[in-house]
């Protein structure tokens, strides 16, 4: 298998995977006949997609491999995850375009949210069909599991491996690839079920409590109601939702610790262990915060920190009030988890529970040995689900450099934010934190009415954020290198 048969072979592969996405809202049309005149907006793209997607892999059968010259296997990988987001990306706002549902941009927009489990949203939900609802939601599952996982549930190869990693799942639950792309999706499915029934036990309509799932679970947080979860009103439903938010930014790894009831390595994890410290230490102070703040009691307070630190740590999105009359302390605190983000390999956004985890016990561990420099200090470690981990240098430079990156962006991003939005800083670094940890949280700047620049400028860190900056560079860098080797054989 040549090379080049083996990268048209997966790019010809997800076309075709993302024509059968886009395809499957169809099938709310038998409970929602009056959404059969958006039929054709769904069949165009998608028919299109798995057109272009057969066409590509027959295509590659037949060339050969094209001189082009890879200098590592990330490259490609790289390249490939990214044309593969991008595509999906441009044929998930095709349905919004061709119905005429939102403007070029904000279809585009929507579609980036959607896939990249953001949440933040242009679109007026009172008024949507429920065709396009199904298809928001749907966006936030699939984007979840990420089209490399999908594609490896169904077929798989020799890249298989190198582009499973490069979309950002770092760890294998079984010894064969395939099968551990179907035990996550087994998982996430039993997740689906029984999160609708609890929704509906609770009393939320049948068609909302499979949307509200699917966005909790994907930590994506599109709603079918205008003012999200907060307009139901219902502890119950806050509950379940919580709990379902937990599950999705929780490591597939560790998820299938509690499948196997091994409890004691379940607690033993270090980000789950991390993950719980946080919440029992901000969401008493966020309480307190809001009760003196707002004017309401500190059980109400208790419930509303819960509720919104769990979705702005797991970067779901889900909420319970509006923010802008939030005191700053616990507006911080929102921003501070969005940065932190949800578990490695989860379906979860921000610079990741393990990486903060990692960088607080480097840190520890200077302190210390600043203080006794007589002293032999143990080395770090972590604990993964598969086990004990030290903190080696590679690991140290892999985790600082991310880090570092990815406060740069926020930075730039945030100040961005206040030039195209004019809005203050504080607003700026909300709404910007929020589209580059995949939260979809909105101070209230995004919206129907947002501007071309602030769509822009989000839709851009929605991207960065999912997929973690580094593959984003590896894989622009790919694209010049081929386009210079291109230029330089038309030379020749």
């Amino acid at each position: 298998m040549t090379r080049r048969f083996s990268d048209c072979s997966s790019c010809g592969k997800l076309m075709m995977l993302v024509g059968v996405l886009v395809a499957t809202p169809l099938t709310v049309l038998p409970f929602y006949p009056e959404d059969v005149i958006y039929a054709l907006s769904f069949l165009i793209p998608a028919s299109g997609s798995i057109f272009l997607g057969t066409i590509l892999c027959l295509f590659g059968r037949r060339d050969g491999d094209g001189g082009l010259e890879w200098r590592s296997s990330i490259q490609r990988s790289s390249l490939t995850v990214l044309f593969a987001w991008s595509w999906g990306i441009f044929i998930g706002a095709l349905p919004f375009v061709i119905s005429r549902q939102l403007t070029v941009l904000q279809a585009f927009f929507e579609s980036v949210s959607g896939w990249t489990t953001t949440g933040l949203s242009v679109m007026d939900v009172t008024i949507t069909p429920k065709i396009f609802l199904f298809h928001r939601s749907f966006m936030q599952f699939c984007g979840g599991l990420g089209f490399v996982m999908m594609m490896v549930m169904f077929v798989s190869g020799k890249q298989s491996m190198n582009l499973y990693s490069a979309e950002g799942h770092p760890d294998k639950l079984m010894p064969n690839l395939k099968k551990t792309a179907q035990t996550v999706f087994a998982m996430y499915s039993s997740f689906l079920v029984v999160g609708t029934a609890a929704y509906r036990i609770a009393g939320m309509e049948l068609f909302d409590a499979i949307m509200h799932t699917m966005c909790a679970l994907s930590t994506g947080g599109f709603s079918t109601r205008l003012n999200s979860i907060g307009e139901y009103n219902n502890f119950s439903i806050e509950v379940i939702t919580i709990v379902l938010m937990l599950i999705g930014t929780t490591n597939f790894a560790v998820l299938l610790l509690l499948a196997k009831r091994k409890w004691r390595q379940f607690v033993r994890v270090s980000e789950i262990r991390f993950m719980f410290l946080l919440l029992l230490l901000f969401v008493p102070l966020t309480a307190i915060s809001l009760s003196y703040g707002l004017g309401i009691s500190l059980e109400q307070g208790l419930r509303k920190a819960s509720f919104d630190i769990v979705s702005a740590l797991s970067t779901t999105g889900y909420s319970t009030m509006s923010y802008t009359s939030w005191p700053p302390f616990a507006i911080g605190v929102l921003i501070l988890m969005m940065l932190i983000g949800g578990g490695m390999g989860s379906t979860a956004g921000g610079i990741k529970l393990s990486r903060v985890y990692i960088m607080l016990r480097l840190a520890a561990l200077d302190i210390r040995r600043r203080l006794t420099p007589a002293r032999n200090v143990e080395a770090p470690y972590y604990i993964k689900a598969q086990g004990k981990t030290p903190i080696d240098a590679s690991l140290t430079a892999d985790t600082t450099g991310f880090a570092v990156c990815y406060l740069v962006l926020f930075l730039t991003g945030s100040l961005l934010t206040t030039v195209t939005a004019d809005c203050g800083l504080t607003e700026g670094m909300f709404e910007f934190a929020s589209a580059l940890g995949t939260v979809g949280l909105s101070i209230g700047l995004t919206g129907p009415a947002t501007g071309a620049g602030t769509l822009i400028v989000e839709m851009f860190g929605m991207i960065m954020g999912r997929l973690e900056i580094f593959i984003v560079l590896i894989a622009l860098y790919s694209g010049v290198s081929i386009l210079r080797q291109g230029f330089h054989k038309t030379e020749d």
